[in-house]
């Protein structure tokens, strides 16, 4: 069948070498970014941390803020708190409660997705897996730490993310600074950017065919209106970078949402393409049915860079794709498009719809 042309978001900029901007540089080949993920040369801004209990503590001991000697230790306790969650159980357990939150809200005969879905499943399920005491009270906590997590929050959000901060250490279960921190870390992180990847793909995805399979929506989704739309790196010293000169602590911008449009990777990059030959598993095979005919997600591996790439790489990627794909896979089978304007909240790396309409089958 013949599928849509998804044009790029008019702020997207066009893949080429990279570019100085403001003293520092914008990266938008494929091949350019992940050549700087993948260099060691190249570190992420480091949080410089803060009281215990607080944002910054927060944000200055969880591995994403890491400086290289610390990373490695804080990501594993992160992966550790990953390793015993199934994602197909991941996945039943947003379906059921998906599914249960539309039969509440049937009689309205319409839902907004992403406050009544998108921002509540995922991190409740999460939360319950992760042993949080309360995971309904821990989803606004998660979600006022989220919204004042990156560098330029106003002073009144920081202090409303202090307290939420507080709140899910006294529901998390004991352990030391470091791993409770990488597990409220894990909520932090999987906030926005799951929340995003579901609202594009009810936008995309609710109107498609029903035998498209859920897994190959979402891949494509990634790669063309990808939630997270850059990621910013520091070059340690003097670098080289695709005939570039980069200069020691120069800052690189690293667009996602342009090198998954890349057309050497991409030859239609704008075409919505899903399961076509850039959306296969690791033996090269389309993606499809896994256990009892659920949709193989796990070890999906797909050109979009949206959940980076190297040792910094997202390490909960298939937990994601889980939680995402219970939610819109309900949406498709009992909801169609409302036609309602999708707005964004205005954010300079994220793409996360404010509100999302649809209606009743």
């Amino acid at each position: 069948m013949s599928w849509p042309t998804i044009p790029p978001d008019p702020d997207t900029p066009r893949c080429g070498p990279p570019v100085p901007v403001d003293g520092g540089w914008v990266v938008t080949r494929h091949a350019d970014v992940v050549a700087v993920l993948t260099d060691p040369r190249y570190v992420v801004p480091v949080a410089p941390g803060g009281p215990p209990g607080t944002l910054a503590w927060l944000r200055g001991t969880v591995s994403r803020f890491s400086a290289p000697d610390r990373h490695p230790g804080r990501r594993a306790l992160g992966v550790a708190a990953l390793r015993d969650l199934d994602p197909d159980e991941l996945r039943d357990a947003a379906t059921r409660l998906t599914m249960q939150t539309l039969d509440r809200l049937a009689t309205a005969g319409r839902v907004e997705v992403m406050g009544a879905l998108a921002r509540r499943v995922p991190l409740e399920v999460l939360a319950a897996r992760l042993g949080l005491a309360d995971p309904a009270a821990a989803v606004p906590a998660v979600t006022t730490v989220a919204a004042a997590y990156h560098p330029g929050a106003d002073p009144a959000a920081v202090a409303h993310a202090d307290r939420a901060v507080a709140a899910l250490l006294a529901m998390s279960p004991p352990a030391p600074a470091e791993a409770a921190a990488n597990r409220i870390g894990l909520l932090v992180q999987a906030a926005d950017a799951t929340a995003g990847l579901i609202g594009a793909s009810v936008r995309h995805g609710l109107a498609a065919p029903a035998a498209l399979g859920t897994a190959d929506l979402l891949a494509e989704v990634l790669r063309l209106d990808p939630p997270v739309r850059a990621t910013r790196r520091v070059a340690t010293g003097a670098t080289r970078l695709a005939g570039r000169e980069i200069g020691p602590d120069a800052t690189l911008l690293l667009r996602f949402d342009a090198a998954n449009r890349d057309p050497a990777v991409h030859p239609d990059p704008d075409g919505f393409r899903p399961g076509g030959p850039d959306q296969a598993d690791h033996a090269g095979r389309p993606a499809g049915a896994g256990r009892d005919g659920h949709l193989a997600l796990a070890g999906r591996s797909v050109r979009a860079l949206t959940f980076g790439a190297g040792p910094r790489g997202c390490p909960g990627e298939r937990h994601a794709l889980a939680l995402a794909a219970g939610v819109v896979e309900v949406l498709r089978a009992r909801c169609r498009p409302a036609g309602t304007p999708v707005r964004y909240a205005p954010h300079p790396t994220l793409r996360v719809p404010t509100s999302l309409e649809v209606m009743f089958r």
